[in-house]
């Protein structure tokens, strides 16, 4: 029989926030994917060890996700990293694949997914607290309220169109177009927050939209609010 391939959320940061079936299913597994090229350089990585110690006895497998543009080059890698968790399921293993966050919100566990899938590959994903709600917690504000619309954006294929919908908008992957995107902010009304690396030792916390660093960190999420 071939394995099930697993895409487990460890969470935004903070290794308080992880689920308890995220760290059963790593600690009921021996084999471990881990997104980048050192897993032990890997966030998600040091999220999980600190709540499954000995996921360093287990099987680590590096699966390389570039952060580039070249679709091409892009879909080569994901078939590259689908094809090495693949070998691991043809022998009857189960792989867990740890992602940062949630898996089914730009994740890139969704693009192996695929692939496998395609491949006749079973494959299952395991929530975890989503970036976004915990970056609100973190800043002691709701996302919605009453009937209030939550648009969920991805600032860095955005960063050239207009926020003019009422509501919130959640602006994740801002750090490379903060520039543009606060330039795009400063046309609205919106009450504008800024969490840099959410949870973890490094974490800011920016209040005005003035405030956020035009060199903010990569783990940089904006959450604008009507007034």
């Amino acid at each position: 029989m071939k394995g099930k391939a697993y895409g487990v959320g460890v969470g935004p940061g903070d290794p308080e926030l992880m689920t308890l079936k995220a760290i059963r299913l790593i600690k009921e597994h021996d084999v471990i994917a881990v997104p980048g090229k050192v897993c032990e350089e890997s966030v998600a990585y040091k999220i999980a060890k600190e709540n499954v110690p000995d996921i360093d006895s287990k099987t680590l497998v590096p699966i390389y996700m570039p952060m580039i543009k070249d679709r091409e080059l892009i879909k080569k890698e994901h078939e590259k990293g689908a094809k090495i968790i693949e070998e691991y399921l043809d022998q009857g293993k189960d792989v867990v694949y740890i992602t940062l966050g949630d898996s089914t919100i730009y994740c890139t566990f969704t693009y192996l997914q695929h692939i496998l899938e395609a491949d006749g590959y079973e494959t299952e994903l395991v929530n975890g607290i989503p970036s976004f709600c915990a970056a609100a917690s973190r800043l002691n504000i709701p996302l919605t309220e009453w009937d209030e619309p939550l648009h969920v954006v991805p600032a860095a294929h955005r960063s050239k169109e207009s926020l003019d919908l009422t509501g919130t908008y959640v602006l994740m992957k801002s750090a490379s177009y903060m520039k543009d995107i606060k330039g795009l902010l400063r046309e609205t009304d919106k009450q504008v927050n800024c969490v840099e690396d959410c949870g973890m030792d490094s974490e800011k916390i920016h209040r005005d939209l003035e405030d956020i660093p035009d060199d903010a960190s990569y783990f940089s999420l904006i959450i604008a609010k009507n007034r």
